[in-house]
């Protein structure tokens, strides 16, 4: 006498396929909405940024890192910026804005930056990025889809044009840009 051999029915099998879908769907979703997350702190963080140096020059008539008279104007500064106009002195800038109070943090001056919500170092600085030079924000290390995100929502989500530029094409391909700027 054979015995009967039992399977999965074909009606099982789908409903395994549609809920592994959903479960899927579900996890693509979620990084997407923590992606999405990033992109819109490292917005913020760069606004409150621009607004911080704005105000400091408005109220010291001086950039941070630049200022000539940082000392007297961020008590416990280490240093003085040579007052040009161009933030050489990023390692200075934080530590300035800190101490004179537009951003919170404890920066020495000299080897420790401030990072942005992917990780990369944050500088304040004065740069050629994308066939552009002047004072600005400067992102370091973000995805390319990151760095485009910022600049469209910000710019012209162009790499190379307008006030938001990155040292390479988006290419949305996972290639981390070494350098995204945002001029001010």
């Amino acid at each position: 006498m054979r015995r009967a051999q039992r399977g999965f029915t074909l009606v099982e099998i789908a409903i395994v396929l549609v809920i592994i879908g959903l479960l899927l769907g579900g996890v693509l979703k979620g990084q997407g909405l923590i992606d999405s997350a990033k992109v819109k702190n490292i917005i913020q963080q760069s606004n409150a940024l621009s607004a911080a140096v704005n105000s400091y020059q408005d109220k010291f008539h001086a950039l941070p890192g630049d200022d000539p008279q940082a000392t007297t104007h961020a008590p416990g500064a280490t240093g003085n910026g040579n007052g040009d106009g161009q933030i050489a002195e990023y390692q200075l800038a934080p530590q300035h804005l800190a101490l004179a109070g537009f951003i919170t943090g404890s920066f020495n001056g000299t080897t420790d930056f401030m990072t942005s919500a992917q990780g990369g170092a944050v500088y304040i600085y004065n740069d050629a990025v994308g066939g552009r030079a002047g004072n600005g924000i400067r992102i370091d290390n973000l995805p390319d889809s990151f760095a485009e995100q910022v600049d469209s929502k910000l710019d012209d989500g162009k790499y190379n044009t307008g006030s938001v530029r990155a040292t390479a094409v988006y290419t949305n391909n996972g290639t981390v840009i070494q350098r995204t700027a945002l001029f001010f």
